[in-house]
């Protein structure tokens, strides 16, 4: 069976399509992917996976392991393959090119999401009032609206916002804070919609 490996040999076939494997148990457990069986169960969750390697890798996410670290920032990981698309940051590589425009991502859920941008496709509906989002992120911010919740609380006063971003403009009102600058005139403002309708009086 090793000697298989190593010759590159290949004799077992797959009978649904056109695979072949030199191990007999990699035909086994690729067989799986035509019938749909997954016989490994999480005793966690009842979620089921196709082979044992799976179970194990899913298996972290009920214990918090993370055995895969980054050698540049320690950073930790449960699965190689997230350690592997983290470690572009440090690289700087971003293999995923978008072919409307010339951006590329490190990471190819990235550019599916940056795609929709050009597609104006928005996947993501309100069940409440039928608004469409492009990010499923965004849908969950803007349901907080209907249920009223209101989880980010200023330290400042009492005033509370339904998203992080609210309550981050909000305490500007508070330190004095005016992070955007006119270009033409270098007045400032504590919100970016503030400077966008000051940059209009510049082009009447």
């Amino acid at each position: 069976m090793n000697l298989q490996t190593h010759t590159g040999e290949k004799p077992y076939q797959c009978n649904i399509c056109v695979q072949a494997f030199s191990i007999s148990g990699n035909l086994k457990t690729h067989l799986r992917t035509h019938t749909g069986q997954k016989p490994y169960e999480c005793s966690q969750c009842g979620k089921t996976f196709s082979t044992s390697d799976n179970l194990k890798s899913h298996l972290r996410i009920h214990t918090g392991q993370k055995p895969y670290e980054c050698n540049q920032c320690d950073k930790t990981f449960s699965q190689s393959s997230t350690l592997k698309r983290h470690l572009q940051v440090h690289t700087g590589q971003k293999p995923y090119q978008c072919t409307e425009c010339d951006q590329a991502f490190s990471i190819s859920s990235t550019l599916k999401r940056h795609l929709q941008v050009h597609t104006g496709q928005k996947p993501y509906e309100c069940n409440q009032c039928g608004k469409t989002f492009s990010m499923s992120s965004n849908l969950t911010k803007h349901s907080k609206i209907h249920t009223g919740q209101k989880p980010h609380q200023c330290n400042q006063c009492d005033q509370a916002f339904t998203v992080s971003s609210n309550l981050k403009t909000h305490l500007r009102t508070h330190t004095g804070q005016r992070p955007y600058e006119c270009n033409q005139c270098e007045k400032t403002f504590a919100r970016v919609d503030s400077l966008t309708r000051h940059t209009m009086i510049h082009y009447i």
